[in-house]
């Protein structure tokens, strides 16, 4: 398991086109690639399980816990992205609830564009 940063204060300005924004890059693939949204409500869970393949979670509002089958659960907020391995066991729970989005793919390589975190 792999955190990166994917706030505001790790984005580059964009001006091009009369713009006035800032990105936050994430990923980049050439291969078939799975994005979702998932809600959780209050004491929402993604149960324990085997990732298919890597798989890149990015919380975009709310706050919650991931683990592995490593580490006990660890705290993540709006701003973070989590990664697993493909066979990696892992879950999400959250409390109060959280949006996140998820992106599947054998072609992930998010340190590629994201700064690791911890």
């Amino acid at each position: 398991m792999q955190f990166y940063d994917f706030s505001k204060h790790c984005g580059k300005s964009i001006t091009q086109f009369q713009s006035q924004f800032i990105m936050s890059r994430v990923l980049q693939t050439d291969m078939e690639t799975h994005i979702g949204c998932m809600y959780l409500e209050g004491n929402g869970v993604i149960g324990y399980h085997q990732a298919i393949v890597p798989q890149l979670l990015l919380v975009v509002n709310g706050e919650g816990y991931v683990r592995n089958d490593k580490e006990g659960y660890i705290k993540v907020q709006a701003g973070d992205a989590v990664f697993w391995e493909q066979d990696e066991w892992h879950e999400t729970k959250t409390v109060h609830g959280l949006t996140a989005i998820v992106i599947e793919s054998v072609e992930l390589n998010p340190s590629a564009f994201m700064p690791l975190q911890r």
